[in-house]
């Protein structure tokens, strides 16, 4: 659908912080959206074994909840197993996440010369176990591993759509953590079949017996520098030809951005890792817990193992609200192993972390003179990387809206329609959300309704012209994203995590930022005036979408039948008002 030939239907009341604007297409210029094509067909889990890893049911048989065990449970009785809190994260769906299939199909319909290094790279680690038998297998003539395989219905296919899995993460060894050499998927798994834990002197008996892994302590998975492994990505540039073009792109950088802030435990005991946050040791109460860690396959407690601290959560929650609501909308297609229930609680961290873990805003210098209001919103980010982080489809923008004593509308900045396009002054999606349009630039003073100030990430080609592929990224022409508290331009890893495009803001600093609006009121407005401003956060910014569904794949088809029934509209992070 293109945003240019819609018309306003109607026009629907937002919680008092401006207008969402209802609209149908046009009969006439209207694109059509690609059409959809479901379902995927993925196939249900079964769970296997290789000689390197098991599948998540294996390890469920101890570390899944039991009615019949207290093992595993906090000190309210809530139960924390590790297989239950996993099971509906973004972890274990890397690979039946359908924005994800979807963008790799846009990658390798865009570079087809390269299709098998595009998805092998990506299957790095969305699908590490069976990306580390593939490689394995090489010496022995197996086939590469490529996107089919996600299609399938043998083991191969179910150590793949068993995503991150636990035999993955705890059998990465401590080897290069933290350095270059891990970076990028190139996390090495040990061949032995040891499963790491934090614990010292594990009973391995039970354990060896019934999966033959043999449990071991190591801190590491304690540690920031084990997720850096996928979690810090560069990607290489090719030409449409498939040439490299020798520009390497930084893709995500959570790690150097938290090892370039005040949260880095690695120089110091008063940070906080990357567990701290995503897989906490604390209850929902913020008390420490201490459990048995495992109970017998049976399902009762084992009499010789004792209570254990610390125990992590394993939430894995970030700021996806989008991708679970999907796979759980649509399971009969994605065969997700986590039910209702347990998607529901997953959606619902991730809107408690953005919502009271992430960001606060605040107004301030709120003054009017005759027609003119002048304010400034005040953002400080609370995240330990920068918000929003990860893959270039998320953004996050200020919306500031103005109002009278009757509740008119008198000034709206960052508004957005039901589907999630930022509206402009006639109450229309803005140029910048569509496909082929211009960027939004960053700003520091916000003057007119055509005027947002985005946080987003805005990759380049190697012409410097703005591109919407991975595999055309050859730098970021724009990265505003809010940076986190202490960052600072002379560290090691400020290179790759400076922010771009943002001029002399002086306002822009690790931690915080502030926008000035100059707004010009309706001449002779009355007042009292209400004030009210919102940080807005997507997973997937509608221009992105749009820039997605120029390719036809059938993995784009597939997703955009999920993206039109699916709730498009931003969380709202934080929120603030004032009255003058």
């Amino acid at each position: 659908m293109n945003p240019k030939t819609l018309k306003i239907v109607g026009w629907l009341a937002l919680g008092g912080l401006g207008l969402v604007v209802v609209t149908q297409p046009t009969s006439r210029g209207q694109e059509p959206a690609p059409k959809s094509e479901q379902p995927l067909r993925l196939v249900a889990h079964e769970d296997v074994d290789s000689k390197s890893f098991t599948t998540s049911g294996s390890c469920a048989l101890c570390h899944g909840q039991s009615e019949q065990a207290k093992a595993m449970r906090d000190g309210e009785g809530r139960g924390i197993a590790p297989y239950d809190l996993w099971q509906s994260t973004m972890m274990a769906n890397s690979a039946r996440d359908p924005l994800w299939r979807a963008v790799v199909s846009m990658e390798v319909a865009a570079t087809p010369s390269k299709k098998a290094a595009i998805e092998a790279k990506c299957l790095r680690c969305h699908s590490p176990m069976a990306s580390t038998e593939a490689s394995r297998g090489k010496s022995q003539g197996k086939s590469p591993l490529g996107l089919d395989v996600l299609y399938g219905t043998g083991p191969r296919a179910q150590l793949a759509l068993d995503g991150v899995s636990c035999t993955v993460c705890h059998q990465i060894q401590p080897k290069n953590l933290g350095k270059p050499e891990s970076f990028s998927g190139h996390y090495e798994i040990g061949t032995e079949r040891v499963i790491f834990g934090p614990h010292a002197e594990p009973v391995p008996g039970p354990m060896r017996a019934h999966t033959g892994f043999t449990p071991q302590e190591g801190k590491h998975v304690r540690e920031s520098a084990l997720c850096a492994t996928c979690h810090t990505l560069f990607t290489d540039a090719f030409d449409a030809e498939g040439k490299l073009t020798g520009h390497r792109l930084p893709e995500q950088t959570p790690y150097l951005e938290w090892r370039n802030s005040i949260f880095n435990d690695e120089i110091g005991e008063r940070g906080a890792s990357c567990q701290s946050c995503h897989v906490p040791t604390r209850d929902q109460d913020g008390k420490t817990i201490k459990t048995k860690i495992a109970h017998a396959p049976p399902g009762f407690d084992f009499p010789f193992i004792e209570p254990r601290s610390p125990f992590g959560r394993h939430l894995f929650v970030g700021g996806n609200t989008l991708i679970p609501a999907i796979l759980r909308d649509n399971r009969e297609d994605l065969r997700p192993r986590a039910s209702k229930k347990a998607f529901d609680a997953t959606i619902a961290m991730a809107r408690s972390q953005l919502t009271k873990r992430t960001a606060r805003i605040a107004l301030r210098n709120v003054q009017r003179k005759g027609d003119t209001l002048q304010a400034e919103v005040a953002v400080t980010i609370m995240t330990g990387h920068k918000f929003p982080t990860g893959h270039p489809t998320r953004r996050a923008w200020l919306q500031l809206v103005v109002t009278d004593v009757a509740g008119r509308v008198l000034f709206s900045s960052g508004s957005y329609d039901t589907t999630g396009r930022i509206l402009g002054a006639k109450g229309k999606p803005l140029a910048e959300e569509v496909a082929g349009g211009p960027t939004y630039p960053h700003r520091e003073v916000v003057k007119s309704s055509d005027e947002v100030l985005v946080y987003e990430s805005v990759m380049g080609d190697s012409k410097s012209k703005p591109t919407f592929l991975l595999t055309r990224g050859a730098s970021y022409l724009k990265d505003n994203r809010l940076l986190p508290l202490g960052w600072r331009a002379d560290h090691a890893d400020a290179e790759p995590t400076q922010p771009r495009g943002v001029g002399k803001d002086a306002n822009f600093l690790g931690g915080r930022d502030r926008v000035r609006y100059e707004i010009t009121l309706p001449q002779g407005t009355q007042g009292p005036l209400r004030v009210e401003a919102r940080l807005l956060y997507q997973v997937l910014g509608a221009r992105y979408a749009d820039e997605i569904f120029q390719f036809d794949t059938r993995e784009i088809r597939a997703f955009n039948g999920y993206w039109q029934k699916a709730d498009r509209r931003p969380v709202v992070v934080a929120q603030t008002h004032e009255t003058l």
